[in-house]
């Protein structure tokens, strides 16, 4: 799978739209979102502003969401959501954590000019169906899928919202990883999925994949793995342990930068990466 990513830039920076299979938004379910804020507010110095169009995953089964991908998208009463913002521009949000059997995680939406039909292609793929599409108020529509092998990931079809304001510079998303047990089987299902926003013409992708075993321990679950730009990975490992986070892998080299993988300070895991002056040139599997 491609591996490498657009170089940071005010063109890039400020994205007005996602060709379907770029990562376009990124999201925190927190138990505290308060808690959060604080967190990312003073490492990363974003601000938040309210987001109550958000929904909560999955669908709660009291309030089941529509019967197969194709059904019609069901609307989600408000929650403790915020929207985060980098000099402001929309980075990702912090949602309140609904159900505390889930698990306490950064998850990555990958933006689609159809989410329904998407969806189809997903489960036909051997995927599966988390939670329905629904829409997030007036900005879009949304759903939660899973790969073959559960890496779970999210879906957007943008309405009045296409996803970052920012990106590719410290503070935002700059890449995601899917950790995974079948790079081969990865290979397939994305690259089927996402062959254009891969290896299309001028394709200069924002995820790749590796082994689960290259960074984390076998027994560890496929997942995608959500980085954001930073400057010095040790000094802002340095941040995250003030804060309360701790370093979960310390700094490795990766083809596309410098990274470490941290925890905030509920558990939440997430890289930081500093960016190689260069990059691969070609979209190729490693």
């Amino acid at each position: 799978m491609a591996e490498n990513a657009e170089n940071a830039g005010n063109a890039g920076n400020r994205a007005s739209e996602y060709p379907e299979g770029t990562p376009c938004w990124v999201d925190a379910q927190l138990p505290d979102v308060e808690a959060g804020k604080r967190f990312y507010g003073e490492l990363f110095e974003w601000t938040f502003e309210d987001q109550p169009e958000q929904p909560e995953w999955p669908a709660p089964a009291s309030r089941p969401a529509p019967s197969g991908p194709s059904g019609s998208a069901q609307a989600s009463p408000p929650l403790g959501t915020v929207r985060a913002l980098l000099d402001g521009e929309p980075v990702a949000s912090l949602a309140h954590k609904t159900d505390g059997r889930l698990p306490t995680v950064w998850t990555v939406s990958f933006a689609t000019p159809d989410v329904g039909a998407l969806c189809r292609r997903i489960v036909a793929a051997g995927g599966q169906l988390v939670s329905a599409p629904r829409p997030v108020g007036e900005l879009g529509v949304t759903a939660l899928v899973t790969d073959p092998e559960d890496a779970v990931f999210a879906l957007w079809q943008p309405g009045d919202r296409p996803g970052f304001g920012r990106r590719h510079e410290r503070g935002s998303f700059a890449w995601a990883e899917l950790y995974t047990r079948d790079t081969e089987a990865a290979d397939a299902f994305y690259g089927g999925l996402f062959h254009d926003a891969l290896f299309g013409e001028g394709a200069e992708p924002d995820f790749g994949r590796a082994p689960v075993s290259d960074v984390f321990p076998a027994e560890m679950p496929p997942h995608f793995l959500v980085h954001f730009a930073v400057e010095d990975p040790e000094a802002t490992m340095a941040e995250v342990t003030r804060l309360g986070g701790r370093v979960q892998v310390p700094p490795f080299d990766a083809s596309y930068g410098t990274v470490a993988v941290v925890t905030d300070d509920q558990g939440a895991s997430f890289a930081l990466l500093a960016r190689r002056p260069g990059r691969p040139a070609d979209p190729l599997t490693r």
